[in-house]
């Protein structure tokens, strides 16, 4: 096929997506279908809207104060640290997954950033080559065909499943600030990491309010097929041809949807 042929299906197929984006998004009043993913939607929206409320109450003015009092190489320093900590939880997934490749890139990313990176702060394991293979026990329960279950919003902690939520006792066990022994030193970290992840969510975090015309099923929407991606390390199985669709349009780097 011609190039300008080409070109032409993929425009085509694009506006086809789009018109169906408009039709959608100006529909007035629009009936809410339910989602056999979501069986306790009830409970969830009201758990949903408590967390929002909580949020723009307390948790979105912390993350914005802290974010306008510190510097910007300090704030990338206090995520590396923190990512550095959730490397042990990745490595564990990655040898329970058989990921062993993964793993050794996990544990090398801990010894050189822990030494060469002072404690975390700077993440040099990335520039000399070994990526960030970010896995936790929701994902290994998945690996090994458990299914995800119902849609599940968890006070405070925000979207989950039933599956995910029991994976959070593992990555409870194997998080290192548990093991800091003085209460107020671990409660400290946890909430400094609380509020720096937070704060680095304040954009997309504006971005659904605007953008959105049901956040709370955006969000679901948005959890499961991610946290499906995440299970099949960005390969996840299709039966719409969605990934094709995708692959046809010509994106460049910055704008095709990209996979974890």
């Amino acid at each position: 096929m011609k190039a300008e042929e080409m070109r032409g299906e993929r425009l085509t197929r694009l506006g086809a997506l789009l018109t169906a984006l408009l039709v959608v998004g100006c529909a007035s009043n629009p009936e809410r279908v339910a989602d056999p993913r979501d069986p306790l939607e009830p409970y969830n929206r009201a758990v949903y809207r408590f967390n929002t409320d909580f949020d723009r109450a307390f948790m979105q003015p912390v993350a914005k104060a802290y974010q306008a009092v510190t510097p910007e190489p300090v704030d990338r320093g206090v995520t590396n640290f923190f990512n550095n900590l959730a490397d042990l939880t990745s490595a564990v997934n990655n040898v329970l997954q058989f990921k062993m490749s993964r793993a050794g890139s996990d544990v090398g990313r801990i010894f050189i950033n822990s030494t060469v990176g002072v404690l975390g702060f700077v993440d040099v394991a990335t520039n000399v080559g070994l990526p960030s293979y970010k896995e936790d026990f929701g994902q290994t329960l998945g690996y090994w065909g458990v299914e995800p279950g119902a849609y599940f919003v968890l006070p405070f902690l925000g979207p989950s499943s039933i599956r995910d939520t029991i994976g959070l006792a593992g990555d409870i066990y194997t998080d290192p600030l548990v093991n800091v022994r003085e209460d107020k030193v671990r409660w400290g970290l946890v909430g400094l990491r609380v509020v720096d992840r937070r704060a680095d969510l304040l954009t997309a975090g504006q971005i659904l309010e605007d953008a959105a015309i049901d956040p709370y099923s955006f969000l679901r929407d948005v959890y499961l097929q991610r946290r499906l991606s995440l299970v099949y390390d960005g390969n996840p199985p299709t039966d719409d041809g969605e990934n094709d669709f995708w692959n046809d349009v010509d994106f460049d780097a910055k704008e095709k949807p990209s996979t974890p």
